[in-house]
């Protein structure tokens, strides 16, 4: 079977597009509108024809001289997420051009007729109530022929060293599609840790950066913030600071009970958001050293390769790392995709 080509619609840094290159697909373009997140993934990918532009007023035809007529063609579309987040309270109240984002993909779908799509949101999107956008894609893709199989996965089951819960659908032209067997948890292989993925990485202090590599850089902390995250233990979390280190809002409240924690090295670490750099957004200490988890920490534990570049301060990298699809599942998805295509006899002629 010739290479599937690859077009990513909400590209972010680049996760979707690591891991399908990593299963041996051929990226040839892809659209973001994020100005920091669209420099990075160009640092990453020169070979992609990439369009830094807002979908919604992208011309149709703007990929017709890249779909290749011998191979394969694959459309991934990772939507922005933060409309449906399950940590943003009013996320039944987005706005409804947030909400429909994913209905853009269609036009494109209709002139091109991708071979098969990957979606990949997180689960709230399936739950938004009324004319839901879900709803109404799946409904386009049975009608435009496409088999569907979706569901909320684990991306510890796919061997990401996190507690992340994603949707996830592939469509295909070719017939019933599944999606991959997970490889870890159960009677598997165990899950990956933390310790796996960011265990060997030289100690930097709060505020420091290390010489030999600027992502893996931490930021600094008050004299406040120094204290308490001093006084906990490997995996500790607040309940064990003194009575002086405690904020008046976190004295009469169950929420939020792991601001400030520390994540422990053989276990496998938190949900990683846009501000996970962050020591009081999240369990984001390190699990020994004084400070929050690096920019490099966290795209290693994002499953990221060693070398990925990532362009922007701290706060714009943190937000691209927490955006982006883990790359580890977008292999497995890429994987489980060629076998699919293969599994179906798709050769040069379609």
């Amino acid at each position: 079977m010739p290479t599937p080509t690859v077009i990513d619609f909400f590209s972010g840094c680049g996760g979707t597009s690591t891991g399908l290159r990593d299963a041996g697909m051929r990226i040839a373009a892809a659209v973001d509108f994020d100005s920091a997140a669209s420099a990075t993934y160009r640092a990453n990918f020169p070979e992609a024809e990439f369009h830094e532009v807002d979908i919604r007023i992208l011309a149709h035809d703007a990929f017709d001289h890249l779909v290749p007529h011998d191979a394969p063609l694959v459309f991934s579309a990772c939507a922005p997420c933060q409309p449906y987040s399950s940590m943003r309270p009013t996320a039944s109240r987005a706005r409804p051009r947030e909400r429909s984002l994913l209905l853009t993909l269609i036009p494109f779908m209709d002139r091109l007729i991708p071979d098969v799509l990957i979606v990949e949101n997180v689960p709230g999107l399936q739950k938004i109530p009324g004319g839901s956008t879900w709803n109404r894609f799946l409904r386009y893709l049975a009608r435009a022929g496409y088999s569907t199989r979706w569901e909320v996965i684990d991306c510890r089951d796919y061997g990401v060293p996190q507690r992340r819960k994603r949707l996830v659908l592939l469509a295909s032209r070719h017939g019933e599609i599944d999606l991959p067997t997970p490889t870890h948890g159960g009677n598997r292989r165990p899950y990956s840790t933390v310790r796996d993925w960011i265990g060997s990485l030289p100690a930097i202090q709060a505020g420091e950066t290390y010489a030999d590599d600027p992502l893996h850089r931490s930021g600094a902390l008050g004299d406040l913030n120094m204290r308490r995250i001093m006084a906990l233990s490997e995996g500790g979390s607040r309940s064990e600071w003194p009575d002086d280190l405690w904020l008046e809002c976190h004295r009469n409240s169950k929420g939020h009970q792991d601001a400030y924690g520390r994540m422990r090295y053989d276990d496998t670490a938190p949900v990683l958001t846009t501000k996970c750099t962050d020591i009081t957004n999240g369990r984001y200490g390190h699990p020994t050293q004084h400070r929050a988890i690096s920019a490099r920490e966290a795209a290693l534990l994002q499953t990221f390769p060693l070398e990925y570049k990532f362009l922007g301060s701290l706060k714009s990298v943190t937000k691209q790392i927490g955006n982006a699809v883990p790359v580890l599942v977008a292999k497995a998805m890429g994987d489980h995709i060629v076998e699919h295509l293969n599994d179906a006899g798709i050769d040069s002629d379609g």
